[in-house]
């Protein structure tokens, strides 16, 4: 269920089952670990320079895949310590800039792989929440802590208790991701993004990943996140990208970086 096809510097993985609303399960998760590795290797090559994560049909991905579970035998860690977190964390470090496009239900597992992405642009009419109770579940994948950072620890156990779901525009309005727009436009604007990305400087916007990494790992005031921040671009001082934007802005001509 899972697809992988790169072009144009460009990685795009899809969550490709609409029938089940692309929830994954253990089988589906090592299908998508296998492509991020396949795209890091070609992003390590140079030869990837972004990468987008999309769900085919109406949702992003609906969570785990339950289907056939026999929840009192149920090998939760296995699922969850052996297979996502791993993912998730791969994900998260990423060697290039990374997008995604989230429709319809984003859920459980579905939110996870949007907290591991730089930058998730969402339909207005997404779905987010923690329908788990009826499971007799939580919510996991991350999800707590997203909430928890953007709508504070209330609204959070309001949303837990409740099952009820936000949209993708309340979402964004609350700072959990980055834009909303109508779903129709979603695909077309999140892969006119990552093609811009891919052409622009890699190891610069990787610096910039890794210091909000740091920032937010570390809870850095200012100045620790100064320092971050200056040791990132003393680096990348070294490189051929920053010398052609610099050679580029005194000959008035827009630059050629190679991400090198």
């Amino acid at each position: 269920m899972i697809e992988l096809s790169m072009a144009d510097g460009v990685a795009e993985i899809v969550l490709n089952a609409p029938y089940k609303l692309n929830a994954l399960d253990g089988a589906a998760l090592t299908e998508l670990d296998d492509a991020y590795d396949a795209a890091a290797a070609a992003a390590t090559a140079g030869t990837v320079r972004a990468l987008l994560i999309r769900g085919e049909g109406r949702a992003f991905c609906a969570g785990r895949d339950i289907a056939g579970v026999d929840g009192s035998n149920d090998d939760a860690r296995g699922y969850l310590e052996g297979k996502l977190t791993p993912l998730l964390q791969k994900m998260a470090a990423f060697p290039a800039p990374t997008f995604a496009a989230a429709q319809g239900a984003c859920l459980g597992v579905g939110l996870g792989l949007l907290i591991a992405t730089d930058v998730v642009y969402v339909a207005e009419n997404a779905k987010f929440g923690s329908p788990f109770g009826n499971l007799g579940a939580t919510l996991d994948s991350g999800g707590t802590w997203l909430f928890t950072e953007a709508l504070g620890a209330h609204r959070t156990l309001d949303l837990i208790y409740t099952s009820e779901l936000i949209s993708g525009a309340e979402a964004v309005s609350a700072g959990m991701f980055s834009r909303a727009m109508p779903a129709g436009a979603l695909l077309d604007f999140t892969r006119a993004a990552a093609a811009r990305a891919a052409t622009g400087p890699t190891l610069a916007f990787i610096a910039g990943k890794d210091v909000v990494a740091g920032i937010r790992g570390k809870r850095l005031g200012l100045w620790d996140a100064v320092v971050l921040e200056n040791e990132a671009q003393v680096a990348l001082s070294a490189t051929a990208d920053y010398a052609e934007g610099f050679e580029a802005f005194a000959a008035k001509r827009k630059p050629g970086f190679t991400g090198k």
